[in-house]
């Protein structure tokens, strides 16, 4: 596919024209940190457009699919599979210019926002009302709604609650050539016609723009509390969680951490656990002011084989427990500047099986495997660090990286559970010849001339 190798000073004029002076960037060192995302995988680009209006957007897909100029949609950039980096030389299309909620209707139990909406402040804005969006990533504070829907992001809540996916109930999204299309709407159920909303959500800014989406919402628990429990190792951790499910249990969410993080952690702060700790469980329940303590009690009694827990009741207290989770990826980096991150998800019954395995394939390159994430839904964050500037210890991490994924298929499993393929994932390896076709020739369909985030998804 033949794209536009450079932007001509008319084409830089007519740019101008579209999105105004303020909304475009030529500097190339302003134009730095637009080259890559949170993988550090770096591309180039010729511009960065940032419009704050629908009508920007449809003018400048319009302008982009008659000019062949690759487009590579960004949110806040915190992509760890590259999904934000420019593979072909093109326009950065940043969306954080369109940062708008709308709309919060207590009512219909729907918010429509803009894609730029900050996770996190959404959040606080809902629950200010009495209200919950509950997917909810780790990365929250750093991320966009529109960002999280194009990656069908999950996060820690979503073993009891689901993922992006299932509160996207319809989005507004601008096609190659400047169509607006609205699919979707305002109601709990609709069944008329193809689901065209869920074709949006993770697909990695592939078929279109979003300028608008519109969420489903739900009543706020009264109240929550979370557990911080240490084991001797994953293997009496997990064997521990188990037993919580086998008593009906359904956890808010459900976090685990390998005896690598706990050595990390312990490396970089202060940590409350004895010696004897070596890897943990986080739980959260929620529910009424009136049954979280019976529920508390509940969840207690069926982790009466660990060597150590902390509890926390309300935000406050939950928050310090939550910090060491959240520590993790910030603390990682003790074990190398460089990083290749994986989050696979694998059948909850096979995650112990998979994470030793993922750990021996580690060691068998000379590395550690940082494994921790979602152990309620089966997801792992598999993370692997490197120096860069030492080419041995770059090619035995990339070789670990391409056998954890082949690892991953081995066990049934999926190479994202939330991230998306992004450039850094080979989606042949997951997908039959017929399905990855099929899915290729739909993609043609929203964007014939292939200028949406090429080489990207599927």
């Amino acid at each position: 596919m033949a794209y536009a190798s450079a932007l001509t000073e008319i084409q830089q004029r007519e740019l101008v024209q579209i999105v105004g002076e303020d909304g475009v960037i030529f500097d190339p060192a302003a134009m730095r940190v637009y080259a890559s995302d949170a993988s550090n995988i770096k591309g180039k680009i010729f511009a960065v457009a940032r419009p704050t209006s629908t009508a920007q957007v449809q003018e400048f897909m319009r302008w982009a699919d008659a000019e062949r100029v690759a487009v590579h949609p960004r949110g806040r950039g915190t992509s760890l599979s590259g999904g934000c980096v420019p593979t072909v030389p093109g326009i950065v299309l940043s969306m954080l210019g369109m940062d708008k909620i709308l709309e919060i209707s207590p009512t219909d139990f729907v918010a429509e926002v803009e894609p730029g909406v900050n996770t996190a402040a959404f959040q606080a804005a809902v629950e200010k009302m009495g209200l919950m969006f509950p997917p909810d990533p780790a990365s929250g504070k750093a991320t966009s709604l529109g960002g999280n829907v194009c990656t069908c992001a999950g996060g820690m809540r979503a073993v009891k609650y689901g993922v992006t996916r299932d509160y996207v109930l319809g989005c507004e999204v601008v096609l190659p050539g400047g169509k607006l299309m609205k699919f979707g709407g305002r109601t709990q159920k609709d069944v008329i016609g193809l689901d065209l909303t869920r074709f949006i959500v993770g697909s990695e800014g592939t078929l279109g723009i979003v300028t608008k989406l519109i969420l489903k919402l739900i009543p706020k628990p009264e109240s929550s509390a979370s557990v911080l429990v240490g084991y001797a190792s994953l293997d009496d951790a997990l064997r521990s969680m188990a037993k919580v499910f086998a008593a009906g249990i359904l956890p808010a969410a459900v976090e685990f951490m390998n005896e690598t993080v706990l050595e990390i952690l312990v490396k970089t702060g202060a940590c409350p656990w004895p010696d004897a700790v070596k890897s943990l469980l986080l739980f959260q329940i929620d529910g009424s002011l009136e049954t979280i303590g019976l529920e508390n009690a509940r969840l207690a009694r069926q982790l009466d084989d660990a060597l150590w827990k902390l509890e926390g009741v309300g935000k406050t207290e939950e928050d310090k427990l939550w910090a060491y989770r959240r520590r993790v990826t910030s603390s990682s980096y003790v074990l190398g500047p460089d990083r290749i991150g994986g989050d696979m998800a694998v059948p909850r019954g096979k995650l112990l099986a998979a994470v030793r395995r993922f750990e021996e394939i580690a060691a068998n390159n000379g590395k550690r495997l940082i494994g921790f994430g979602h152990a309620g839904d089966g997801n792992i964050h598999a993370n692997l660090h490197y120096d860069a500037s030492d080419p041995d210890d770059a090619k035995r991490t990339v070789k670990a990286h391409h056998e954890l994924d082949d690892a991953v298929i081995a066990f049934g499993g999926s190479l994202s559970g939330e991230h998306g393929a992004g450039c850094l994932k080979d989606p042949g390896l997951q997908l039959g010849r017929d399905e990855h076709e099929l899915m290729r020739r739909i993609r043609k369909l929203f964007d014939p001339g292939a200028i949406l985030n090429p080489q990207k998804g599927y």
